[in-house]
């Protein structure tokens, strides 16, 4: 029998998670603290529209998708899991390391798959970038730099940190294999107390260095992570079209009586399957709830990403670059 879900948050990204859902075959409900939005999805969706004080005692349903403001995803991750449900969590998946490792353990010992939503792991292009890094096809990885810069997006808890970074640090973490041993973190808070930029600088335990860069106020927007290595370099950029979004650059760079020297060479872009991550997040989410295996990013990942996270925030006052 095909597991039966429920989506608790109606709101954007709940949205989604409930189209993708029914186009699955698998949406089972829908419930949100507005009654009247979960009522029009379900009417929408055919599908029922449940009380949320009511969700977790239901026994037709299996399993949890969380799309709420993360202030509310540790409290309604762990009802879900002590209540016998699977889940998955929106990212981030709480607000602290402590509740993260709460969420975590609390799913282990209960027997129950516990997935965060970082969409990004399953898109095409980053499956193949990071295939092409495990092959050997860029030599040793030395640098990694992403780009998420965009406008808009504000929330009232999360900071531009908090709310882009997140993807890209999975995507990072799933390359390098291993956690930064050093963290420094810069920001800008210029409409109110949280930060519209963000800056990471990592360094990981082989001399890799990592840069993040995230923006809520910058006028074009920018979807890139780059990986250099010693034989090449690859650039995921998800702005561009689908033929274009991988690209590998093979340039050369040599020493030569003293002085560096190199040559640029045109980029080969990688032919990259399309597909929605969603999608492929939420049938790879179906597939652990079927086969009880560990999801791809499960929560020891979550709990890796808010480590970074905490590491690198800086607090601000209004208007200001100073550390709390």
């Amino acid at each position: 029998m095909k597991p039966r879900l429920a989506v608790l948050g109606c709101g954007y990204w709940g949205s989604n998670h409930i189209r993708t859902l029914k186009g699955l075959g698998v949406l089972h409900a829908v419930s949100d603290l507005n009654r009247a939005r979960a009522e029009g999805f379900a009417s929408e969706q055919d599908c029922l529209a449940i009380e949320p004080e009511a969700l977790f005692s239901r026994d037709d349903v299996d399993a949890i998708v969380l799309a709420l403001p993360p202030q509310f995803h540790a409290e309604m991750a762990i009802r879900a899991v002590e209540a016998g449900k699977d889940v998955l969590v929106e990212k981030p998946v709480a607000l602290t390391v402590a509740d993260a490792e709460r969420e975590v353990a609390i799913a282990k010992a209960r027997g129950r798959i516990f997935m965060v939503g970082h969409v990004l792991r399953f898109h095409p292009a980053f499956e193949k970038l990071k295939s092409l890094v495990d092959a050997g096809e860029l030599g040793e990885v030395r640098y990694i730099h992403s780009h998420r810069l965009g406008l808009g997006k504000f929330h009232t808890e999360n900071d531009a940190l908090w709310d882009l970074a997140p993807h890209d640090l999975s995507m990072i973490l799933a390359i390098t294999g291993t956690e930064p041993i050093e963290v420094r973190g810069e920001g800008a808070a210029l409409l109110d107390h949280l930060s519209d930029f963000a800056h990471l600088h990592m360094l990981f335990p082989n001399g890799l260095h990592g840069h993040l860069f995230a923006s809520r106020l910058n006028p074009y927007r920018e979807r890139r992570l780059t990986v250099v290595g010693n034989k090449a370099m690859a650039v995921f950029d998800d702005v561009e079209p689908w033929e274009r979004k991988l690209a590998v650059y093979r340039h050369a760079v040599w020493q030569d009586s003293g002085h560096w020297a190199f040559t640029a060479n045109e980029p080969t872009y990688v032919p990259v399957e399309q597909g929605m991550p969603l999608t492929r997040e939420l049938e790879h989410f179906l597939d652990c709830i079927r086969t009880r295996n560990e999801p791809r990013t499960d929560g020891e990942e979550a709990v890796r990403v808010l480590r970074i996270l905490t590491a690198g925030t800086v607090k601000h006052d209004r208007f200001s670059n100073k550390h709390a």
